[in-house]
């Protein structure tokens, strides 16, 4: 099941994830810039084993994070929360991945980079534009 398309359209017309992680009661966050694969509904991104939110996601793939606009004025308000698991990009899935990062970010073409993929579970979006709280919801049908 695709997404409303005003969810599609804002996840790319944005470039920075806030992810976060947790390891056993410590919680984490760190941003990352991302590609969206709408076929997929999935968001791709690099980092590297060493960092603490890739080492808890080792020990823990479910993941949540957002994707916001920032505004101070509220009937522009937009945003989404999602949640899924973060697995790395290997196999079939690495040459789309590969591909879709690699057009948005080509300076990358010149890092040694270990691509990640987050499978959205569960998505809700924000838009103040549609009516103050309006929420999109979608969600991975198995």
């Amino acid at each position: 099941m695709h997404p409303d398309s005003k969810i599609a359209t804002f996840l790319k017309k944005h470039h920075v994830l806030t992810l976060a992680t947790a390891s056993g009661d410590q919680p984490w966050v760190a941003n990352c810039f991302y590609a969206f694969l709408e076929e997929e509904m999935s968001f791709v991104f690099t980092s590297g084993y060493e960092t603490r939110h890739i080492q808890e996601v080792l020990v823990n793939y479910k993941v949540a994070g957002n994707v916001v606009l920032e505004t101070s004025i509220i009937g522009k308000i937009q945003g989404i929360q999602f949640s899924g698991m973060l697995l790395k990009v290997e196999g079939e899935s690495l040459k789309i991945a590969s591909s879709a990062y690699l057009k948005r970010f080509p300076f990358t073409a010149l890092m040694d980079t270990t691509l990640w993929i987050l499978q959205i579970d569960y998505l809700k979006m924000t838009d103040n534009r549609l009516g103050f709280g309006k929420k999109l919801v979608w969600e991975r049908m198995c």
